[in-house]
């Protein structure tokens, strides 16, 4: 049986942490900032964790 394949468009989008956590950034957040609440900027340049099926899916395609 050949090797699984990782879905090369969900490892640019999502990152895993050592501790096997999911994050992946927030749109709309890389420009026209002026507008945005300080906060809401300084808040997106974390990544935001993946939870429930959303996160079990993204691991499949990144091949656990």
């Amino acid at each position: 049986m050949p090797k699984q394949k990782t879905h090369r468009a969900a490892s640019k989008r999502f990152k895993r942490s050592k501790s096997g956590k999911l994050f992946h950034h927030m749109s709309n957040y890389f420009h026209k900032n002026v507008k945005k609440r300080s906060k809401s900027v300084r808040q997106a340049r974390k990544g935001k964790e993946l939870t429930g099926n959303v996160a079990k899916n993204v691991k499949r395609l990144l091949g656990k």
